[in-house]
């Protein structure tokens, strides 16, 4: 009986190591990518991506994810830009707007901390986390696009 017990616990450590493996290796964070204002335009008819650097660096902010408090502030920073670029009651509203819609709950590509695996939620980012993230996004600005984004507006 203490062989079937001691069997038992290996198989159970062993299974709990390559789960855990599995976790760690699933949670690498993805190249950055950005389009834009997502479902918002990037700018007026006149001026096609007039707040787009805006939502750029909200993006950058969503990739790498964070707190809730690096959320609340990330959408308060592109209320404030656009504010300042067009109308302070249209960055009042796209603030809003993404308060609603980038939840890291929402299994969308622009939710909060896209860059990681969907299910990190508001894990705040370690030092190797953040090591990344800041690697990541210096070498990938040239190439920030995701599929539906149109660079030529």
């Amino acid at each position: 009986m203490t062989a079937t017990i001691q069997k038992r616990v290996r198989i159970f450590a062993i299974a709990t190591l390559v789960a855990c493996t599995s976790c760690a290796s699933s949670q690498t964070l993805r190249p950055f990518t950005t389009d834009g204002c997502s479902r918002f335009p990037d700018g007026t008819l006149s001026q096609r991506v007039l707040w787009k650097h805006c939502c750029l660096e909200h993006d950058k902010a969503y990739w790498r994810g964070g707190t809730r408090d690096e959320r609340r502030d990330a959408d308060s920073e592109l209320g404030q830009c656009v504010g300042e670029v067009q109308d302070a009651t249209l960055g009042f509203l796209m603030s809003k707007g993404v308060r609603v819609g980038g939840s890291p709950w929402w299994p969308t590509s622009y939710r909060w901390g896209y860059g990681w695996p969907y299910g990190r939620g508001y894990r705040a980012l370690s030092d190797e986390d953040r090591g990344r993230a800041d690697d990541a996004s210096s070498i990938s600005e040239v190439n920030a696009s995701r599929p539906g984004g149109d660079e030529s507006q």
